[in-house]
């Protein structure tokens, strides 16, 4: 897009003494876009400025002041001269619009016919010179063929240029100029791409300091400090042209510029054609494709898929602190409920040292007013642990026993495949299901209001309450579907996993790398109580192969794995020892065990306060209503 002047011919009084006159203007309006001056170069705003002056001056017309648009396209109606004309117009200003033909006004026959509907109730003459229109010697009857004509030739510029783009795309070619801050043109050919020496390490900055655990706004205040430039600074200090926007402080990183960044596919060597779409040439805001095309390794990496990958998810999870001015945990977003699949909060403990308070995580459903699900409390000290010793065992056992391990994970995988998949149809069935129900119900609801069976207000009441169900279906259909897609297409990928096992050499301290390079998920269980010993299973599932059980074998004869340390959480060791059914069966047993305990102390507690209510005034029974659970007998009054 280029620029928009205002100029004035000779002999043409300047701006402020055609005020002060008051002497009304003869505006010569140029309009150009980029595919008139590829199809037709007497289009120019040249040759439009010289013939609309020769005939400004020839038919007498004076006080000219020339309006041009150039690289402006006629379906756009936000032209800055054009939005200038109109001013002046309804500030009664003009006397007459020259133009060269009617396609210059734009190429929207409804717009340009209500443009011409402005003039007329204004008393504006208009003139397009090269078709002879002269609404001062009367209407031409052809006018709004012309425009129509006008606004056909937009639509068929438009589908020539898509067709070629999308010949071109096809074939794996660009066809924008644009390029992401960490690339630049090769000089012999601008389809290639070239590493940046001095933008792409900080690209790389950018995702490795997400994977240890950085958010953006910490980066973007790295960055600022350091004095780095700005993308856009960047671009121009090197001068590649990729914005003209002026920046107030060059050195200043935004949040914002980092997550736009973040969310390229391009990093990976990936060359993503028609990433948007718009429904019509009539309109500029563009959406995203779904059908867009993806080249791998079409130019060098900036980062790995899987890091790409894993900075994704965790840029899907807000990482809030726990309280104003902490540190966020960074279990937080990871770690789920077994019972109500709810995140886990992340919160302080009131108990322990008063210098070393204790983390722990619960359920985002348990709250003191609200209880929809049971605590699942459990430590983050003990989380760590679970999850370094998990990281270390398979590891070790990918190590020793890498054909074995592919073998595992690919019939683990089926398995599990099979039985998540079986459980999203049935899901994806009632919800299909119901979403008809809704609908039947909806049309049901418009007879009855159509026959005043209900009143206005329970009529509107309900419809929202059916439209909002309807959309929370359809959200939840698309879900379900694409998650029943990724089922059928997903593949195995235990050599990725393996490629990042040979990464890591060491495995000494739990950090936040070695969370987000390996972990995909934590699902807690509530705790139960075994032998007499509080017990949770903690489900660990491991980036790109989900949830892997060791063989048995791989501990009994290995010293160290035997004395388990009695923290409190035993997910290891009842993963070893137990399988489902016997673990099912332990907590039944320790149901009916709670059960009879709940009932016996309630039993107990209603004697006490009969007992109270025969030893005590009424005052002081009064006074023990707030006390509502009497731990023992010996509360009782002599």
């Amino acid at each position: 897009m280029r620029n928009a002047t205002a100029t004035t011919a000779q002999p043409c009084p300047k701006g402020e003494n055609m005020i002060m006159n008051n002497q009304k203007l003869t505006i010569l309006y140029s309009r150009l876009s980029k595919e008139d001056e590829r199809e037709n170069e007497s289009l120019s705003i040249e040759n439009q400025r010289k013939y609309l002056e020769e005939y400004a001056v020839k038919n007498g017309h004076s006080n000219i002041l020339h309006l041009v648009d150039d690289g402006w396209s006629g379906t756009r109606w936000d032209r800055p001269n054009f939005l200038k004309m109109m001013e002046l117009i309804e500030d009664g200003k003009v006397s007459l619009v020259c133009i060269k033909d009617m396609s210059r006004l734009g190429r929207d026959h409804l717009r340009v016919g209500l443009f011409l509907e402005q003039l007329r109730d204004s008393g504006i003459r208009l003139i397009a010179v090269a078709e002879n229109i002269d609404t001062a010697k009367g209407e031409d009857d052809f006018m709004p063929f012309r425009n129509l004509f006008a606004e056909w030739h937009a639509r068929d510029t438009s589908r020539k240029i898509r067709a070629i783009n999308d010949s071109r795309t096809k074939d794996g070619k660009r066809v924008s100029g644009a390029i992401p801050y960490g690339y630049l043109h090769d000089e012999n050919d601008r389809q290639q791409w070239i590493l940046d020496e001095v933008a792409a390490p900080i690209v790389k900055r950018m995702f490795r300091g997400v994977v240890e655990g950085k958010t953006v706004t910490q980066l973007a205040e790295e960055f600022t400090v350091e004095n780095l430039p700005t993308p856009s600074t960047h671009w121009n200090n090197i001068g590649a042209g990729m914005t003209n926007k002026p920046n107030a402080n060059p050195t200043k990183w935004a949040a914002s510029t980092i997550i736009a960044i973040l969310k390229k596919e391009e990093y990976m060597g990936w060359k993503v054609l028609n990433k948007t779409k718009k429904d019509s040439y009539k309109t500029k805001k563009r959406e995203d494709n779904p059908d867009k095309l993806i080249f791998k390794d079409a130019h060098p990496a900036i980062v790995t898929e899987e890091e790409w990958e894993v900075v994704q998810r965790l840029r899907e999870t807000r990482r809030l602190p726990e309280r104003i001015g902490g540190a966020p945990n960074p279990l937080t977003g990871i770690l789920f409920c077994h019972d109500c699949g709810h995140k886990m909060y992340h919160k302080q403990g009131r108990t322990g040292r008063p210098n070393q308070p204790h983390q722990e995580y619960v359920c985002s459903s348990y709250n003191h007013y609200s209880r929809s699900c049971t605590c699942h409390y459990i430590r983050v000290s003990v989380v760590e642990e679970l999850i370094l010793d998990t990281i270390k065992e398979t590891c070790a056992y990918v190590r020793k026993n890498e054909s074995d391990f592919v073998k595992r994970v690919h019939e683990t995988s089926a398995h599990y495949q099979e039985t998540a998949i079986k459980d999203s149809r049935k899901k994806l069935t009632h919800a299909k299901r119901r979403r008809d129900e809704v609908a039947a119900l909806v049309k049901k609801l418009f007879e009855s209001y159509g026959l005043g069976k209900i009143p206005e207000n329970h009529f509107t009441d309900l419809l929202n309450s059916y439209d909002e169900e309807s959309k929370t279906l359809d959200v939840e259909i698309g879900s379900l579907q694409s998650e029943i897609d990724t089922f059928n297409t997903d593949s195995v990928k235990a050599d990725k996993f393996i490629e990042l096992v040979n990464r890591h050499t060491e495995f000494t301290t739990f950090s936040a790398v070695l969370l987000n390079e390996f972990i995909e998920k934590i699902i807690v269980h509530e705790a139960i109580k075994i032998n007499g010993k509080r017990t949770m299973q903690v489900d660990i599932h491991l980036n790109y192969i989900g949830k892997f059980e060791l063989p048995q074998s791989e501990f009994e004869n290995d010293p160290q794995a035997e004395p388990q340390k009695q923290t409190g959480t035993r997910g290891r060791k009842l993963r070893r020892d137990m399988t489902q059914d016997e673990l099912q069966h332990e907590r039944e047993i320790d149901a009916r065990y709670y059960a009879r305990k709940k009932a016996k102390r309630v039993a107990e507690e209603e004697k006490v306060r009969t007992e109270i209510l025969k030893g005590t005034s009424f005052e002081d029974v009064l006074q023990n209503e707030d006390n509502v659970i009497i731990k023992s007998k010996k509360s009782i009054p002599a």
